[in-house]
């Protein structure tokens, strides 16, 4: 252990995610176990600058892990992106003797944990997004519970919509990444789906509804992702009924996607995660995010994290590659490549059996 820590602290920032309290209790018990105290930050870098924190103790994370959001509550914190106000961050951490940090959320929240991280403050990320769009990792975690609340209200869409003879349309959450769109969307049969990642063909979709319809198919899934914008997925209800004739209805769960009890899948991953982090930060190492790379619970460099997530997203600024090896910057481009593969796969299976 190349530096001993006494009490580390622990933060969920951003959009909250399903599973959070996971990861919340890993961390905890893991760091308790280890022999270090725990200082749990609530309401994100605002609970951070606001000196807004609790001593956590076994007991105080022993019930937490089925329950939906986070118990520490999260904020998105304009004023922490300012020099004064991590200058107040970190003499909270001062006031308490707070050695390092494990930041829980997107990559606003990894962000956040670097600029700690140059200042002294040793930092850890775990990546807490339902969206999934965190490029240095498969799988975030809240975003498998997330595709299975979805998945719950299309079934019960897909009931009704059979009794009256309907198509839903059904935006679903994700920001700028169509994952939960894509992957939902094969779950629940859908017979089209739209997302950015992807070209979208209004009028085959229009085309094989109506061949379905000929055959005597009474209910139609449509899934939007969010990342083409309320007014297409509202207006894509009106084209389907005026192009078809069958009777459309345009649903927007909204933030429920982002509630609810965390499934197996992601209570497993959070725990891993929780746990990796303390081990890696105890361990010395800082400035990192701790990510799921081939089924293996890795740490990946933060910085690395945030410039691969921008080449993928194609909002590479001048210099962002500057600092990367050829190696380096060879492996982002694979990543990249990776990424838009399984789009591009995941999308030709979607067409080919949805009805």
């Amino acid at each position: 252990m190349e530096k001993k820590f006494k009490r580390i602290g622990v933060l969920t920032s951003g959009g909250d995610a399903p599973g959070m309290n996971s990861v919340i209790k890993s961390v905890t018990c893991a760091a308790l176990d280890m022999g270090v105290e725990v200082i749990g930050i609530l309401g994100g870098y605002s609970g951070l600058i606001h000196d807004r924190t609790r001593k956590l103790t076994e007991h105080d994370v022993a019930d937490i892990i089925s329950k939906g959001g986070t118990m520490l509550y999260s904020d998105r914190c304009d004023e922490f992106k300012t020099e004064e106000g991590m200058q107040k961050a970190i003499a909270t951490c001062k006031k308490h003797n707070i050695d390092g940090i494990i930041a829980i959320g997107g990559d606003g929240t990894f962000r956040g944990a670097t600029d700690l991280s140059i200042r002294g403050i040793p930092c850890i990320g775990v990546s807490g997004t339902i969206d999934n769009d965190i490029t240095a990792t498969d799988i975030t975690v809240g975003y498998d519970t997330a595709m299975n609340t979805v998945l719950s209200l299309g079934d019960a869409l897909r009931d009704t919509s059979e009794s009256h003879a309907r198509c839903c349309v059904i935006e679903v959450m994700g920001r700028n990444a169509g994952y939960i769109a894509m992957e939902t969307g094969l779950a629940l049969n859908a017979i089209g789906v739209a997302l950015q990642e992807m070209p979208f063909d209004k009028e085959a979709l229009f085309a094989k509804m109506k061949k379905m319809r000929d055959l005597g198919q009474r209910s139609f899934i449509v899934v939007v992702a969010e990342g083409m914008g309320g007014v297409f997925s509202e207006s894509l209800t009106k084209e389907i009924e005026a192009a078809t004739g069958i009777e459309s209805r345009f649903i927007r769960p909204a933030h429920i996607v982002r509630g609810g009890i965390p499934t197996l899948a992601d209570r497993c991953f959070a725990a891993k995660c929780g746990y990796k982090a303390v081990q890696v930060l105890l361990a010395g190492q800082s400035d990192v995010v701790i990510c799921s790379r081939h089924d293996k619970i890795v740490p990946v460099d933060i910085k690395w994290a945030l410039i691969v997530d921008r080449m993928y997203k194609n909002k590479l600024k001048d210099g962002d590659l500057d600092a990367f090896t050829p190696e380096q910057i060879e492996e982002m481009k694979a990543l990249c490549a990776e990424r838009r593969a399984y789009f591009e796969e995941m999308y030709e299976i979607v067409n080919s059996v949805g009805c």
